[in-house]
């Protein structure tokens, strides 16, 4: 008895049927080995903290300034500076982009007066230390604004230490009159035509000899020594 052979025709569909299931079997493989490779952890090292600065044994961190109103002279940058060293440093403000001088300012009450003041020589960061540059409390000072300081904008200063060197930090600028980053809202807004605060809107500056006055329309008064 004779076998008849597969024709031409039955060989191209069992040769399609092959390579549909060569095909299939690949995409499988592939799905399988996508997977496997996605489940697989990978250890990335992490970034480094945003607005985050090192100068020698000196660390600088949370570095933010707030908008300032249209006509106002003066802003204010604010941050955290530690020094991580044995010895005591001490900090001044260079330059800056957005005004023409820079400071660093002590804000204190003494009777009933709010007093502002240039910090002599440099503020002390001891070692071990670290000092929260804060509305209300110590802050870099810009000078006779060129411009409003807008929210979204950033305000570039050049710090120098005594000990650590020069360093340029770069202060995000938050809405006007806002809190610091991570703080509860509140506390006090100073702008150079007037001052913001828990019941306190500031109504005048004027010049008495020694120093400004701000005048507020509740019960504060702000001293500011001009050297």
């Amino acid at each position: 008895m004779m076998r008849r052979s597969a024709g031409p025709y039955t060989e191209i569909f069992m040769a399609k049927c092959f390579k549909g299931v060569l095909l299939r079997g690949f995409a499988i493989a592939l799905a399988i080995t996508t997977i496997q490779f996605t489940a697989i952890p990978t250890t990335v090292a992490p970034a480094a903290a945003a607005g985050d600065y090192d100068v020698g044994t000196i660390h600088i961190s949370q570095a933010w300034s707030r908008a300032t109103a249209k006509g106002a002279a003066t802003g204010a940058g604010y941050m955290t500076i530690t020094n991580k060293g044995a010895a005591p440093d001490k900090v001044s403000c260079v330059s800056d982009d957005a005004s023409a001088q820079c400071e660093i300012h002590s804000m204190t009450m003494e009777g009933g007066v709010m007093k502002m003041r240039p910090v002599e020589g440099g503020l002390e960061i001891k070692p071990g230390e670290s000092i929260m540059l804060k509305p209300g409390g110590y802050h870099v000072m810009f000078r006779e604004l060129k411009h409003p300081l807008e929210q979204g904008a950033t305000v570039k200063a050049t710090l120098k230490f005594e000990h650590a060197g020069t360093v340029e930090v770069d202060y995000p600028i938050l809405a006007l009159g806002a809190a610091a980053p991570g703080a509860s809202p509140g506390g006090t807004m100073m702008q150079g035509s007037g001052m913001q605060g828990s019941g306190m809107q500031g109504s005048g500056m004027h010049d008495s000899g020694g120093g400004m006055n701000m005048q507020g329309s509740g019960s504060g008064m702000m001293h500011m020594d001009k050297r």
